[in-house]
């Protein structure tokens, strides 16, 4: 047994082990300074290793999360490190008021990637979604001859598309929506998974689609195969932009380069972050052709940060990973392993399991424990998850992660629902 499977089998074994009193000072540093708006896990991770974290104790846990897909290529990637440090010493910010020598190269690659024309750098992907919202109405306004003040956006039941009071205008999620309006117009959510919901809804004044491939945040719920497809056609028909929002599906997860790839769909406009950024700096943009993203315009839209020389660095990086098709198989064939591992778990504390690549939703039979609770039990286990909607987990691991990991994680798991049963 290899030492690194030691390490495992004995995390495995042990009981939720009380905090340290350096976790526990940690924590509470964070609890009385920042913001409660989030819930974390009771673990302070210090340093990462491709698939691996390790706490301020030294305690080892495999990431099942990768910062929903923000790590894609593993923590501290030997290419995304260098050439992040290679950039730090040359220069960092110029502001788009100048021209820098790495933003020119980066859209170019990443426009080659996606098969498209040009690229809107931004920084999170909730401005990625906010560009994509703002480019839509603009093309809706000069290009397709809406009336001003009336263009319409049709969104999904469901959605996730970031927490900005634009974004959350069109939100079903009562925890980010409740109590912070009032909200942003212009707004029409049906039924995920409906193109015929989508074709009612749509008027003359509808300039855009705006969908996930796969509703990560929902419980990585993927629509019928032939829903992605028909949705294009529909939008090509009533002259509609087509919006992918692919910030978390995109960019290798799913084992193709964007998930509308999987069924051979093309959209108007690609969403991007999160892994974009190589889990180093924040990195996000909008993906289009000339005939939508020409729209725009110097100084209606803009970004002390979007398109920085470090963001670019990392960014073209990440395209170069890509470029080779080498991560996407990856995923697709591991997503594959583990896709049939989860399935065996279904009928024994596990309800359903959905996803495609490594990425899954596992619904966990409520009557035996919530998803917080089976995250926590896992916790101990040295595995980190996250849960989502009440009664389900998900699970994201990093490309780089080792089939012998997803199986430790598979058998980890199995023991938990065994234990909760018990």
């Amino acid at each position: 047994m290899s030492a690194l499977r030691q390490a495992q089998g004995t995390q495995a074994q042990g009981t939720a082990p009380e905090l340290s009193a350096s976790q526990a000072a940690a924590i509470r540093l964070v609890d009385e300074h920042a913001a409660h708006n989030y819930h974390p896990l009771q673990v302070v991770v210090e340093s990462g290793d491709g698939a691996w974290v390790t706490d301020i104790d030294g305690r080892r846990y495999l990431d099942c999360l990768a910062a929903y897909s923000a790590v894609n290529f593993g923590h501290s990637n030997p290419v995304l490190i260098d050439a992040a440090k290679a950039q730090l010493d040359r220069i960092t910010l110029t502001s788009r008021a100048f021209h820098s020598d790495r933003l020119g190269p980066f859209v170019t690659a990443l426009a080659q990637l996606a098969g498209k024309d040009m690229v809107l750098p931004m920084n999170t992907g909730a401005e990625a979604v906010e560009s994509g919202i703002k480019v839509a109405r603009a093309w809706g306004y000069r290009v397709k001859g809406v009336a001003p003040e009336q263009a319409n956006i049709i969104v999904m039941d469901g959605n996730f598309h970031g927490r900005t009071i634009s974004i959350i205008s069109f939100s079903d999620d009562a925890t980010a929506r409740d109590g912070f309006g009032p909200f942003t117009p212009g707004f029409r959510s049906v039924a995920y998974g409906d193109v015929d919901a989508i074709a009612n809804a749509i008027d003359e004044n509808t300039v855009a689609v705006l969908v996930e491939p796969i509703q990560g945040e929902a419980g990585i719920v993927v629509p019928p195969a032939s829903y992605l497809l028909a949705l294009r056609e529909l939008c090509t028909a009533q002259n509609v932009l087509m919006i992918a929002d692919e910030i978390q599906s995109g960019l290798g997860r799913t084992g193709a380069t964007f998930a509308c790839d999987l069924v051979g769909v093309v959209p108007d406009l690609y969403l991007l972050g999160k892994a974009l950024g190589g889990g180093i700096v924040p990195v996000s943009a909008v993906v289009g052709n000339a005939d939508v993203l020409g729209v725009l315009n110097p100084g209606e839209h803009g970004s002390t940060f979007g398109g920085n020389p470090l963001a670019a660095a990392v960014g073209h990086a990440v395209v170069d990973l890509l470029a080779t098709g080498e991560y996407q198989a990856r995923a697709a064939e591991l997503g594959a392993h583990l896709h049939s591992r989860l399935l065996s778990l279904v009928g024994r504390g596990v309800v359903e399991v959905r996803g495609a690549g490594l990425w899954a939703g596992i619904d966990i039979d409520p009557a035996l424990a919530s998803g917080r609770e089976v995250c926590e039990a896992l916790l101990a286990r040295g595995i980190l998850a996250k849960d989502t909607h009440g009664s389900t987990i998900r699970l994201a691991p990093p490309i780089v992660v080792s089939r012998e990991d997803l199986d430790w994680l598979v058998d980890e798991l199995e023991l938990t629902l065994e234990s909760f049963a018990a």
